[in-house]
């Protein structure tokens, strides 16, 4: 369970965004691998002193979270083999057929670029939303009277609702089923998530959440709209409990104990590959991100991956996000247009990461890589080279006697290194007590980096193995690194 010094931070940011008075109303839920951890709300659902307070069991629109839902729909049928991902779209929606391309050599819109946001479509907030009512028929005739494009398929990121709409009718024409009906079976039943559904009837024992928007008055409560041929972008309603238990499933396809993971729905294999970066966006989020299959993807430096996508609707804003490496995670909800808690969701899992020192991403190195990381230390000290230690390409980019050289010209620009050491710090995760000699570390498990203190400053020492069944040491870098 996490514990409550990680929780408390939550609460902090939600009391802040409610004194804002971003929305009538938020509710959250923080999660790991095990489960809920912390629940809370905050404000009433009309935004009154006297309305009703919502809880961990009250039904809000999750908007565009529900693409994460499609998107294991279509990998499970992808992994059954009745779909091809790189099938272009006019196989599954004929009317597309009657869509003229941008550039006469543009291949049409494939399944994989739709599920990618790169179908060339323009990014069509906040139009998409207002069309989750229209009918398939609507729909075609949309096609029939021709699109617009941005660029050419398959090249550039934009968020295109209309193409998830497509990959909507594309779960149909597979199954022979209509799409809303194959999520409810095939998803939400086998995971449990019997709060979770696309009418606003949704079985939630929380009550409803009605969407509101900003008024010259105050709040202005807004109608419900769908289901339609537009539900695949967004039409699901949920609570905090049940998306967390997405979220958490989700994850758990990187928890090595397989802590609540479910069988039947989608392979872990499968849930991994949702949950990589399948299309670079630049600036889409403060660290290196993309899209991946109905889900962002960000690289931050220190901590891993952390995925998430954001919801959002006429009255409502939804988020959830979560670290991969560790399950950590936030969900949220409010019942305003335009709100943004992904803003507070974020703040938040940003607190729970810092907070948790398992949340650090630590790298366990082979013990081979331990092992050559000494012998390397040894040598670069002035010992013999071990036979089998270094490959053929060590010599060969740079001979051994100039690499000696250059060691000791490092070497004697630092005044000379301290003290023999008991144990080559190279092989050991644990550093001496020298301040500002940082701890030896991998990226990778096939890489070392560590330190030796000198006199002034520090010897900085790289090395990488390569791939072969019994490793070689491919790669040795040594450079001064001067005191401050």
């Amino acid at each position: 369970m996490t514990s409550p010094h990680r929780t408390s931070g939550v609460d902090t940011v939600f009391d802040a965004r409610q004194s804002d008075g971003k929305a009538p109303s938020s509710v959250f839920a923080t999660f790991d691998h095990d489960g809920v951890t912390h629940h809370g709300s905050r404000g009433t659902l009309d935004g009154t002193p006297s309305g009703t307070v919502p809880g961990p069991h009250t039904a809000y629109r999750i908007a565009s979270c529900t693409k994460s839902f499609t998107a294991v729909a279509l990998l499970a049928l992808r992994d059954e083999g009745r779909l091809v991902l790189d099938a272009p779209v006019t196989d599954f929606v004929p009317a597309f057929a009657d869509v003229v391309l941008p550039t006469p050599d543009s291949p049409v819109p494939t399944v994989r670029m739709l599920m990618t946001m790169s179908g060339g479509l323009p990014t069509d907030d906040p139009w998409g939303d207002r069309q989750e009512s229209i009918t398939d028929d609507d729909l075609d005739g949309l096609l029939r009277g021709g699109l617009r494009f941005d660029s050419v398929p398959g090249t550039a990121f934009a968020y295109s609702n209309l193409g998830w709409a497509l990959l909507g009718r594309v779960v149909s024409a597979v199954t022979g089923r209509p799409y809303r009906e194959v999520v409810e079976r095939t998803v939400l039943g086998p995971l449990g998530l019997t709060s979770t559904g696309f009418t606003s009837d949704v079985d939630a024992s929380g009550g409803l959440a009605v969407g509101h928007r900003r008024g010259d008055d105050g709040w202005e409560p807004l109608p419900f709209s769908g289901p339609g041929a537009f539900s695949p972008i967004g039409g699901l309603f949920s609570t905090t409990t049940d998306l967390a238990r997405w979220a958490r499933w989700l994850a758990s396809a990187f928890d090595a104990e397989g802590r609540g993971d479910v069988d039947g729905v989608l392979s872990r294999a499968s849930r991994r590959e949702m949950q990589q970066l399948q299309r670079f966006v630049p600036g889409l989020g403060a660290h290196p991100s993309g899209y991946g299959f109905g889900l962002v993807v960000e690289h931050y430096p220190d901590l891993g991956t952390v995925v998430s996508h954001s919801g959002g609707y006429p009255g409502f804003s939804a988020h959830m996000r979560w670290q991969t490496a560790t399950g950590l995670g936030v969900v949220g909800f409010e019942n305003a247009t335009y709100a943004q808690v992904s803003v507070p969701v974020g703040l938040a899992l940003d607190g729970m990461m810092a907070g948790a020192e398992e949340a650090r991403v630590v790298v366990t190195p082979w013990p081979e890589t331990l092992a050559a990381a000494a012998a390397v230390e040894a040598v670069v000290r002035g010992a013999e080279v071990p036979a089998g230690l270094l490959s053929e390409n060590v010599e060969l980019d740079v001979p051994l006697e100039r690499r000696r050289r250059l060691w000791a010209e490092a070497v004697d620009s630092l005044g000379g290194l301290g003290s023999e050491p008991d144990a080559p710090i190279g092989a050991s995760s644990i550093v001496r007590d020298e301040p500002d000699v940082p701890a030896a570390s991998s990226s990778v498990p096939s890489h070392r980096v560590w330190h030796l203190p000198a006199r002034r400053g520090s010897l900085r020492i790289e090395i990488r193995l390569t791939p072969e069944g019994r490793p070689r040491v491919q790669t040795i870098g040594v450079r001064a690194v001067p005191a401050r």
